[in-house]
C-alpha cells in the first residue's frame, strides 16, 4: 500500500492540511482495498493552526519510509524553515520520495531547495512572492498544480484537490482517480484559462449551461468525423458564435474540447476493454491510428500500449 506522509508545520492553513488526508483516505481500488495509508506528521508534539491547536500521531521520523509526502500551505509563507525540517525534506528527496505541496506550501519546499531550476504554483495571491524570494524558480501562477515528476506543487484553496486526483491517476489510472472525485464531490475535470488537463475517463459536461445539450450530443458521437461546421449546424448557430461559447463556458475551444473528450475516452477502454489500439483509436473518431497515437502520447505523455500495461 502507498503511504503518504502530510507535513503539519505551525500556523498550517486547516483546509490545505485536511484536502489529502480525505481525498487520499477515501480512495478504493476496483477490489475494494484500500490505496492509501496516512500519517499525519508534524514538527513537534503540539503545532498551532492559528483556530486549533493540533497533536499529530507522528513526528518528523514519520516521514522516512513514505512514498510520497505531502507539504499543506502555512498562513506566514515567508516563515522561516526550521533546519531539522529542512533537512528531513532534503533527506527524503535523496531517497527518491515524491513530495509535493499544497498552496503555500511551494514555499517551504523552495526554502528546502528543492525547487531550484523547476517549474512550479502557488496560490495566485503569492506568486509575485514566490518569484521576487526565489528567482531560481520559474513560477507559473496560470495554473493548477504542476508536475516535475518527483516534486509538484498546487496552486491554492481548492487546487489542492486537483494535485491529489492528479496523483492518484498517476498511482492507480483514471478510473480509481474519477471514483474518489465523485466520493470528494469534485468535477472530474477543471477546464479554463489557469487550470491545467487533468485526463479522466469522462469529459466534464457543464450542468445547466447553455452548451450542455452540446456537449452531451459530442460526447454520445465521439466516433463520428466532425468538423467545426458539423458541430456549429448541430448547434443551430455560427462557427464565431459557436467557439465564444465555448471560450466562455469552457475554457477551450469546441475541437480542443472534443480531442480530449476522445482520450479520455480511449484511456478508459484502454483501460477496460481488450480491444486493439487501432480498434480504439477509431472508436473514439480519429482517422487513422498514427493519428491517435500522436494525440494520446501530446495528452498524456505516454503512447497508448505504455498507458495500457500501466493501468489495465
Amino acid at each position: 500500500m502507498h503511504t503518504i506522509a502530510v507535513l503539519a508545520l505551525d500556523q498550517v492553513i486547516p483546509f490545505d492540511l485536511s484536502t489529502p488526508i480525505e481525498v487520499f483516505t477515501r480512495t478504493r481500488l476496483p477490489d475494494g482495498r484500500r490505496g492509501y495509508q496516512i500519517r499525519v506528521c508534524a514538527e513537534r508534539r503540539e503545532i498551532d493552526t492559528g483556530t486549533f491547536a493540533l497533536r499529530a500521531p507522528w513526528g518528523l521520523d514519520g516521514l522516512e519510509g513514505a512514498d510520497t509526502i505531502i507539504v499543506p500551505g502555512t498562513a506566514d509563507p515567508a516563515a522561516p524553515l526550521a533546519p531539522e525540517v529542512r533537512d528531513a525534506l532534503r533527506a527524503a528527496a535523496a531517497d527518491g520520495t515524491r513530495i509535493a505541496s499544497i498552496c503555500s506550501g511551494t514555499f517551504i519546499l523552495a526554502a528546502a531547495g528543492l525547487l531550484d531550476g523547476l517549474r512550479a504554483t502557488t496560490h495566485w495571491i503569492a506568486a509575485g512572492l514566490l518569484a521576487t524570494a526565489y528567482p531560481d524558480i520559474e513560477v507559473d501562477p496560470d495554473v493548477l498544480y504542476v508536475d516535475n515528476g518527483q516534486v509538484l506543487t498546487s496552486a491554492g484553496a481548492a487546487a489542492g484537490l486537483d494535485l491529489c486526483l492528479h496523483m492518484i491517476r498517476r498511482d492507480y489510472g483514471s478510473a480509481v482517480a474519477a471514483h474518489a472525485a465523485r466520493l470528494s464531490v469534485m468535477p472530474l475535470e477543471r477546464e479554463g484559462g489557469q487550470a491545467q488537463f487533468i485526463v479522466h475517463d469522462y469529459a466534464p459536461t457543464p450542468q445547466g449551461s447553455v452548451l450542455e445539450p452540446l456537449l452531451t450530443w459530442l460526447q454520445d458521437n465521439l466516433g463520428r468525423d466532425l468538423t467545426l461546421a458539423d458541430i456549429a449546424s448541430h448547434a443551430g448557430t455560427s462557427t464565431r458564435t459557436l467557439i465564444r461559447r465555448f471560450r466562455e463556458q469552457t475554457g477551450t475551444t469546441p475541437l480542443q474540447w472534443l480531442h480530449r473528450a476522445r482520450i479520455r475516452q480511449a484511456q478508459h477502454l484502454l483501460e477496460t476493454t481488450p480491444h486493439s489500439v487501432e480498434r480504439i483509436g477509431a472508436q473514439v473518431g480519429f482517422g487513422s491510428p498514427t493519428a491517435f497515437r500522436d494525440r494520446f502520447k501530446r495528452t498524456t505523455g505516454v503512447s497508448p500500449h505504455t498507458y495500457r500495461r500501466t493501468f489495465s
